[in-house]
């Protein structure tokens, strides 16, 4: 696979200023999700968005965890999901999506509000949530960083259906330039800059070639590139623990009926049926019943 068709994220830095930035190009890892269901293509564009915003933001993660992006609405997408853990493994979905026909932001997802949630393995989750405002989800990102006052963040996204990109810069800590008018004049003339991005620039250029187009005249300094990749973090011990939290009678009632509880992920589809015997640590399940 050539660097330009690689699914990876690359972060830089700005030499002359405090400002860094990441890019973000998905390939197969989008494709694989979208096939595991039948999206209409407005709404593939948007799970791509999602998904490529999850890596931006998951990147600059400190701790080993996950970050999900989650969109609830009264438009034809009910709820919209993507996520990216600390090693760039990423998930999404649409729910109740069947009936989507459109293609802007604004009928997929009226009356919205977005969620970004931080949830390390070890520590306090945290929740962020913004309305979803205007057709961009890029805009409504922004819009959640102003709200919590932090330093300066902005994001261009981009999805076709097949492909996903995105750029993401963020202020630092004053250390290069600690006069705070020429610290604005910096981030505004790398904004203005990154705002001249065409949607096919994102998609199809690497890192290298978009920022050679951007701030060519800029010194900047990349990082070497770190591989996403499709990953789901279902497994049988966590849906066993989702079993766990049933109504011990409704879990007895399948019992009865079908012989075994199946459960099927809906992010990957993958399959897990747990009989009689492997429900043992469960409470309020009647072990007398266990053939041999």
């Amino acid at each position: 696979m050539s660097r330009s068709q690689a699914d990876e994220s690359q972060r830089f830095l700005f030499e002359e200023a405090d400002i860094r930035g990441e890019s973000v190009r998905l390939g197969a890892a989008y494709r694989e999700i979208l096939a595991l269901h039948q999206y209409a293509p407005g709404v593939s564009r948007l799970l791509g968005e999602f998904l490529a915003a999850s890596v931006l933001l998951a990147n600059n993660l400190k701790f080993e965890g996950r970050l999900i992006l989650q969109a609830r609405s009264a438009g034809q997408v009910p709820l919209l999901m993507a996520e990216c853990d600390h090693t760039l493994g990423v998930r999404g979905i649409a729910r109740g999506a069947q009936e989507a026909t459109a293609d802007d932001n604004i009928q997929l997802l009226a009356d919205g509000q977005l969620a970004i949630t931080i949830d390390p393995e070890q520590g306090q989750r945290y929740q962020g949530i913004v309305p979803l405002e205007g057709a961009s989800l890029a805009a409504s990102i922004d819009a959640y960083f102003e709200q919590s006052e932090q330093l300066g963040t902005r994001l261009w996204l981009a999805a076709d259906g097949d492909r996903a990109g995105g750029l993401l810069l963020q202020q630092l800590p004053a250390q290069v330039e600690k006069t705070a008018g020429s610290r604005a004049q910096q981030w505004q003339h790398a904004c203005t800059l990154a705002a001249t991005v065409a949607e096919d620039e994102l998609l199809a250029l690497d890192t290298r070639d978009l920022l050679g187009r951007l701030y060519h005249e800029d010194p900047l300094r990349l990082f070497e590139p770190s591989p996403v990749r499709f990953a789901c973090t279902c497994s049988r011990e966590r849906t066993l623990g989702a079993l766990a939290t049933l109504n011990p009678a409704e879990i007895e009632d399948i019992l009865g009926e079908m012989g075994a509880v199946t459960m099927d992920c809906e992010f990957c589809q993958a399959r897990y049926v747990f009989g009689r015997e492997d429900l043992a640590e469960l409470p309020g399940i009647d072990q007398s019943k266990t053939l041999h």
